[in-house]
């Protein structure tokens, strides 16, 4: 076998807390934490985007309060709509044979694609509820979210979990998990980290920076387009899930949810640059002395 780098040997469990009296633990999974600090920096992130005046020009844009209160919202939808979209997407024979398993999150098993279903629905509520702009809503939280998949990505090396395929290559890695085997694989998390996450948080910001938020739904189409590009590069590195394999021909699931990505967020970004952008914000006029 070519020399490989070891798997760093990182618990799951990131904190156990002891209960007195009981013979009881809590474990608190690096899993939990990526979710909790993707959802706290990006919610950062987004007040600061909206108390940015001239980020926006004169178009109408959502309050900090709004932003406060979108973050339930936006939490239940992740992980409803992560946890149901595996569940019908990647495994629904195994939830229908034993239905208790759609509440053991801490086991594992959420998707993107269908956090991204629960989002949509969910904003779309809240904007409704609050009445306020759904675009702009949806343009604040596209730049945000790479902070959570780069996260996410993170606990999913950390769980040894979603492992690339066999590969050469002098970085590739043993995945301590009985069902990779002992071949040397791509680890295709750091890939997905580094390009769902760190690459679009980039580009994402330089776009807002050139004025991107000025016309209405070009970073929400960005980011459509773009994770969907991402994926798809990405997917060729990872190996399927197992109780799907491929599709047909090297085709996967992933790739298969990815590419309508790809295609509505390009005629977004198309619908958004044939519109004239919102002026930027006149300077405030300076006071008569």
């Amino acid at each position: 076998m070519l020399p490989v780098i070891p798997f760093p040997a990182i618990d799951p469990n990131a904190i156990v807390i002891p209960i007195p009296f009981a013979d009881l633990s809590i474990p608190i999974r690096w899993y939990a934490l990526a979710y909790i600090a993707g959802i706290l920096l990006g919610w950062l992130y987004a007040r600061w985007l909206v108390r940015t005046p001239a980020l926006w020009g004169t178009r109408p844009r959502p309050g900090v309060a709004d932003i406060d209160d979108l973050v339930t919202w936006v939490t239940l939808g992740i992980v409803v709509g992560g946890r149901l979209g595996y569940i019908l997407f990647y495994d629904l024979g195994v939830y229908l044979a034993d239905p208790i398993k759609m509440i053991r999150i801490n086991d594992g098993g959420m998707a993107f694609h269908g956090g991204l279903l629960g989002v949509i629905v969910a904003v779309a509520a809240f904007c409704r509820h609050k009445r306020v702009p759904f675009v702009a809503v949806f343009d604040v939280i596209a730049v945000v979210v790479p902070l959570g998949l780069f996260f996410g990505r993170l606990a999913n090396f950390v769980n040894g979990e979603l492992w690339g395929r066999p590969t050469d290559v002098p970085w590739a890695m043993v995945f301590p998990d009985p069902r990779a085997g002992d071949l040397p694989r791509h680890p295709s998390q750091l890939y997905q980290a580094a390009l769902e996450g760190a690459l679009l948080l980039a580009v994402l910001a330089v776009v807002v920076r050139m004025g991107g938020l000025r016309r209405p739904g070009l970073t929400l189409g960005l980011f459509g387009a773009g994770y969907g590009v991402v994926r798809l590069v990405g997917e060729t590195f990872r190996m399927p899930d197992p109780q799907l394999g491929f599709l047909f021909g090297p085709v996967t699931m992933g790739m298969l949810l990815s590419l309508p990505m790809v295609l509505i967020g390009g005629a977004i970004v198309w619908r958004a640059l044939a519109r004239p952008a919102y002026p930027a914000a006149a300077p405030p006029a300076a006071e008569a002395t």
